[in-house]
């Protein structure tokens, strides 16, 4: 059995984000209105308030970290401005 690429990121990449609050900057696409994915760089992680006080040690023994409110504000005002791309947006028109 061979496995198929995920081809996704190459239609539709994702988008540099900087956090209104932290000014931290992840990698984010947005699949749907109700679908986001997040990838977080080293700085950003550094800067989350929020993520530093969910994980106070690493491991698996930390908090379980459940996202960050600040940047989830952040990324729904840019993507409702038209800021930040909605995949299920353009797939429909």
């Amino acid at each position: 059995m061979s496995l198929r690429p995920d081809n996704r990121l190459l239609d539709a990449p994702m988008q540099p984000v900087t956090c209104d609050t932290c000014q931290g900057q992840v990698e984010v696409r947005k699949s749907s209105w109700e679908q986001t994915s997040i990838q977080w760089h080293d700085d950003a992680v550094e800067r989350c308030v929020e993520r530093r006080a969910a994980s106070p040690r690493p491991g698996p023994n930390g908090a379980t970290f459940q996202g960050c409110e600040a940047l989830r504000r952040t990324v729904a005002t840019l993507a409702v401005g038209g800021d930040l791309d909605v995949q299920s947006e353009e797939s429909d028109a």
